[in-house]
């Protein structure tokens, strides 16, 4: 059995209440992990750290909802008739603070810190471990505790910081106040997490750590910082295939530096409870193949924008998409395709079987080397140090065979004399490199593009950068008001 299936059964024993948002506060009932009943012995404690990670697959999260929100507001995606209207207000920006998925995304968040920071909270009470123990299960524990104010901060600006366990609700940080809080949580991280290779797949490393520390960065224009978060993240290289980083075969491989895991082998809820929630909220098994599956309820499609930044002959093309009459389930049957230019190819089972059967057991790759190097070229470009820049972006380019920038093929388009020439080869590198990743509405909001890019789309400059305040957390933290509410809501 893989670590990320033990996490599962982990989670089986631990499950935490799921209700209304400042519930996520209070872990006092005796049926669930206490402080008083914890923590007596190793087996306990790896529990503990596992239940940090078991919020990434829930509706509001990675199971679900977290896909339609930045593949429709980064608008790589077009929409199919039946798209469902609560998705498609992403997609125009039309979204409220009473908007249920957003509010189940900020509850599952907060979930997974409360979670983190049992653990954090209960350093001094943990018996029968070793001290290898114990730095592990902190540096995964405050790893998980900063990527999900990652996903609050990128999403909503300042938060309620909770650095440790309390049943008193916070009023909002600041938005620089949260990056903060999260970059001395990856510092922390870095430094007591194992590297890649020495820890089972499925679990935090110091090259986690320091990859989205780098972001972080990059969010904050901390170039110098940037680069040298990035350089740290070793031990990773590029898998030969491009393919191989979105199969359920080859999970976990080298080029994988944190990926959200999934399984059919607990079964699934069939279609019709999908959506009820139970006490955890949670399933082993993601529903982004069938939602985006051209053989199942195709509810999205790649838009024309996307599919013309691909240059000729661009093996990730036909990596990421399937087009009318190619073979797909084992090479036995014909893709059909009659309205539309391509579907989805990245994270779909069709190569395998003819349906997506509701539920999908491939993981979700939330960083990959790919995006280290592109984003490490990003901030070496700012820096002024154009020839780091371009051979980072060419490792990427070689392991698809394209063109090098710099070559006289590439220069015809893609130019790599100047700072800003260097900074449209990026864009263009991170649009079809890492094209349905869930990349590109951040990108262009830390480019500062998105109010040109998304123009005609619904965005609206100074309010579509943030999402709503939930209504429900207004509503119940005294510590959080109408007026906390983000701009144009």
């Amino acid at each position: 059995m893989n670590t990320r299936n033990s996490i599962y059964l982990s989670l089986l024993m631990i499950v935490f209440g799921s209700s209304c948002s400042t519930d996520f506060l209070n872990i006092s009932n005796p049926n669930e992990l206490t402080e008083d009943t914890y923590f007596k012995n190793k087996s306990q404690l790896q529990s503990s750290v596992d239940a940090s990670y078991v919020n990434l697959q829930s509706k509001g999260l990675y199971i679900r909802h977290l896909f339609f929100m930045n593949d429709n507001m980064g608008h790589e995606v077009e929409l199919n008739p039946q798209h469902e209207a609560d998705k498609r207000q992403y997609y125009n920006f039309t979204f409220d603070s009473n908007h249920e998925g957003i509010f189940t995304y900020w509850d599952n968040c907060f979930r997974g810190i409360n979670k983190a920071n049992f653990v954090i909270s209960n350093k001094d009470k943990f018996e029968n471990v070793t001290q290898g123990d114990i730095d592990k299960a902190l540096g995964e524990t405050h790893f998980m505790r900063a990527f999900y104010y990652h996903l609050l901060v990128t999403r909503f600006g300042g938060v309620p910081i909770y650095p440790e366990l309390t049943s008193v609700p916070n009023p909002r940080a600041t938005k620089e106040e949260v990056y903060q809080f999260i970059l001395e949580d990856l510092e922390l991280a870095a430094s007591l997490l194992p590297t890649q290779g020495a820890t089972d797949g499925g679990r935090a490393t110091a090259g986690a750590a320091w990859a989205l520390k780098g972001k972080m960065h990059l969010f904050r224009k901390e170039w110098q910082e940037a680069a040298n978060a990035f350089q740290n993240v070793t031990g990773y290289t590029l898998v030969e295939d491009y393919m191989d980083n979105f199969l359920e075969e080859t999970e976990y491989n080298s080029e994988s530096v944190f990926e959200v895991g999934f399984t059919r082998e607990f079964g699934w809820s069939d279609q019709d409870t999908w959506w009820v929630e139970d006490a955890s909220g949670m399933q082993f098994v993601s529903l982004r193949g069938q939602e985006y599956g051209w053989n199942d309820w195709f509810n999205s499609y790649p838009g024309d924008d996307l599919l013309d930044e691909y240059e000729a002959n661009d093996p990730r093309y036909t990596a990421n998409f399937y087009t009318d009459g190619e073979l797909f389930n084992n090479g036995t049957e014909v893709v059909s395709l009659p309205d539309h230019r391509a579907a989805w190819k990245k994270y779909q089972n069709y190569y395998q079987r003819p349906k997506e059967e509701i539920a999908s057991g491939i993981n979700h790759r939330v960083i990959r080397y790919s995006d280290v190097l592109l984003m490490w070229a990003e901030a070496e470009n700012e820096l002024g140090n154009a020839s780091k820049a371009i051979e980072l972006m060419n490792q990427v380019r070689a392991r698809v065979n394209m063109p090098l920038y710099g070559s006289s093929e590439m220069n015809a388009t893609y130019p790599v004399g100047s700072k800003s020439e260097i900074f449209q080869a990026i864009i263009h590198e991170r649009k079809v490199e890492l094209a349905g990743e869930q990349v590109r509405f951040n990108d262009l909001l830390r480019w500062d593009l998105a109010s040109t890019v998304l123009a005609g789309t619904g965005f609206v400059a100074g309010k579509s950068e943030l999402l709503p305040i939930p209504q429900k957390e207004i509503d119940v933290n005294p510590e959080i008001s109408a007026a906390d509410q983000n701009p144009g809501y």
